[in-house]
């Protein structure tokens, strides 16, 4: 049983199901690792880390909701992970810090989540780090968002560039935590 991270300020919660899982072959938000689909595991982690609301962003409304997630529309469906961090800030209007996790973390912990809100303190976002930063796992500012907003109205879609111009501060997390499910040889790690 994990424990309980630290409390701190409000925050919410959104995993963004509505990428395309090319690689996968089928929806990976819907796809069960260890009993349980892959959007369901993170939104419980966000909860466990005291995420409230939780939302799902994106994918298959009617599948997500079966699986008892709050599901949201993708405003950019097809623009790629950027344009789903700007719909999560546009479905939880009014929340000044929002956890923001891709649906293939289906290792994430509540610790992590909690280490990125411990360390987030001033700063505008603070992201997971293993072997290499991972945008898709981070704590956000909602005064980020119009800095990202306006990378993505030119033209911008990596969250990677986008960030440079926002101050992260990068969070040491292990790797188990944060493994990445792509394809399906990735299922047998």
């Amino acid at each position: 049983m994990e424990a309980a991270p630290p409390r701190g300020a409000p925050f919410a919660g959104a995993v963004l199901t509505g990428g395309r899982s090319r690689r996968m072959g089928r929806d990976k938000a819907l796809l069960p690792v260890d009993g349980t689909a892959m959007a369901r595991r993170v939104a419980d982690a966000l909860r466990r880390a005291g995420a409230d609301p939780v939302v799902a962003v994106g994918g298959d409304q009617a599948a997500l909701a079966a699986l008892g997630l709050d599901w949201r529309r993708d405003r950019y469906p097809g623009e790629g992970p950027l344009g789903g961090l700007l719909s999560a800030f546009d479905a939880l209007p009014g929340v000044d810090v929002v956890a923001v996790v891709a649906t293939d973390l289906p290792a994430l912990t509540a610790e992590v989540v909690g280490a990125l809100l411990v360390e987030l303190d001033a700063h505008d976002v603070a992201l997971a780090r293993t072997d290499r930063l991972e945008p898709l796992c981070g704590v956000w500012r909602a005064r980020s968002a119009p800095v990202l907003g306006a990378a993505f109205e030119r033209g911008e879609r990596s969250i990677h560039r986008a960030v440079a111009q926002l101050d992260v501060v990068e969070v040491p997390v292990e790797r188990a935590a944060l493994r990445n499910v792509n394809v399906p040889a990735d299922l047998d790690q």
